[in-house]
């Protein structure tokens, strides 16, 4: 059984889809067990080992998962997130036990070298995408987070990116830097993205991605070490709460102040999830995902001359004449990513046997070019 305060728990971002899912679960959970106790509707704000942090709208309280409910999820490859919905109730210890998870209405993965998922965040509307106008500035990074951002949503919904480029203070003293750099990405953020360049330190930044700011509106600032996520997530909360820390001079890059995700409520009543960087960016997407994330590729490609043109080294690629060559390559390089995280172990152990049997055959020709052996 449950009892949803929906007006306490929108300013922490429940919307009626959800509110509809929660009481759906609380059913399921009712019909498992006649003795199942009363459920409280709550959303994770941060995710450590052994315990988890919750907030009912008005105070944030200390839970731990059920056991049977983490071996669920991770048979499912997934694990309990920042942004999630739960239900939880509390023992007669006085612990407090989330016991289901509210299927999320978007929910942002990513993969590790070994192709395994690892959850990033859950039920948020709008992604920041932010990266540094310094040395930070790497386009083929932010088009892996563009990627990553669009394979989150579902039919139910769906995650808005914003490219946030911070630093814009930092620049000012270099005539023609900043126009240099958004130049760079044209072509590469699609126009339907909005783009903004910040003084990350500066409370008109709250101003100009006010849009994104509304009442129940659930915001995660991406980005890597270094880039200013902390510092804008401080500026949108108006008060100094994310550690934030020096960058070297050399490269720009900064060590990881943010070690852990976790969820603020913004004063005009949005949240914000800050995170720490991506050490390994590797978007959790299939080929049909990617060709739309990489839409002007995809569009240009049925005006290539051969239908199953590869855009490598064919004659009359409309792609390679149309997308500049580093777009390209970056798209290449994420397709053989997607390809062999969607193998089986089977497919990646005979692919390796290729591979080797290709070296040693490499060997072979070397040395009879060498007259050895």
């Amino acid at each position: 059984m449950i009892d949803i305060d929906f007006e306490r728990l929108r300013r922490l971002g429940l919307t009626p889809a959800l509110a509809h899912r929660a009481a759906a679960v609380a059913a399921e959970c009712d019909a498992a067990d006649s003795d199942s106790p009363n459920l409280d509707l709550l959303r994770l704000t941060e995710v450590h080992r052994d315990a988890v942090r919750l907030h009912d709208g008005a105070d944030e309280l200390s839970a731990r998962a059920l056991p049977r409910l983490t071996r669920a999820l991770a048979n499912d490859a997934t694990a309990l997130a920042v942004g999630d919905w739960v239900l939880a109730a509390t023992d007669a210890h006085g612990q407090l036990w989330v016991r289901a998870r509210v299927p999320p209405l978007s929910h942002i993965n990513r993969r590790d070298a070994d192709g395994r998922r690892h959850p990033v965040v859950s039920n948020v509307d709008t992604a920041l995408l932010v990266m540094g106008l310094d040395d930070d500035f790497n386009p083929r990074r932010l088009e892996r987070y563009l990627a990553l951002v669009h394979a989150s949503g579902s039919d139910a919904g769906s995650v808005v990116p914003a490219v946030v480029l911070t630093k814009a203070d930092v620049i000012a003293a270099v005539p023609g830097l900043l126009a240099e750099r958004i130049e760079a990405l044209r072509g590469r953020v699609p126009a339907s993205i909005d783009l903004f360049a910040i003084d990350g330190t500066d409370p008109y930044t709250v101003q100009q991605l006010q849009a994104y700011l509304g009442a129940g509106q659930t915001l995660v600032v991406l980005g890597s070490s270094g880039a200013g996520k902390s510092t804008l997530t401080n500026t949108l909360l108006g008060q100094q709460v994310q550690d934030t820390g020096a960058v070297r001079e050399h490269d720009s890059r900064g060590r990881h102040t943010t070690t852990s995700r976790s969820l603020h409520r913004l004063p005009g009543g949005a949240c914000v999830i800050d995170t720490p960087g991506l050490r390994a960016l590797r978007p959790d997407v299939d080929e049909s995902t990617l060709a739309a994330a990489f839409g002007d590729i995809e569009s240009l490609a049925a005006q290539c001359r051969f239908r199953d043109c590869r855009h490598l080294d064919e004659p009359g690629c409309a792609v390679r004449e149309g997308v500049p060559a580093d777009r390209v390559r970056n798209y290449h390089k994420l397709l053989r990513e997607a390809r062999r995280d969607t193998m089986s172990v089977l497919e990646r152990q005979q692919q390796l046997a290729m591979w080797k049997a290709r070296g040693r055959a490499g060997g072979e020709r070397l040395k009879a070019k060498r007259g050895e052996g």
